[in-house]
């Protein structure tokens, strides 16, 4: 079963300024098989990486994502995004 999974994110401190672009990854450190990945934010992006463009003021949130081989899911802790 997928464990021990995470998110990262290319900027410091999860915060991004106003109109910029936001991408987040989804890691799973163990896990084999067909994966499948969905956020629980907005559904955006069903794959490991979740990629918006000129992010907005309504952007600014708590992001996680779930990753699932079928039989067991695994969610990431909560990542604050904040949109300065």
């Amino acid at each position: 079963p997928p464990s021990e999974v995470s998110l990262s994110m290319q900027t410091p401190r999860a915060q991004v300024a106003l109109g910029h672009h936001l991408v987040l990854r989804c890691v799973v450190a163990a896990g084999t098989g067909l994966l499948s990945f969905s956020w629980h934010w907005r559904v955006l992006s069903t794959g490991p990486r979740l990629q918006m463009h000129h992010v907005g003021d309504n952007d600014s949130s708590q992001y996680r994502c779930r990753v699932s081989d079928g039989d067991s899911v695994a969610e990431s802790d909560p990542l604050n995004v904040t949109i300065l």
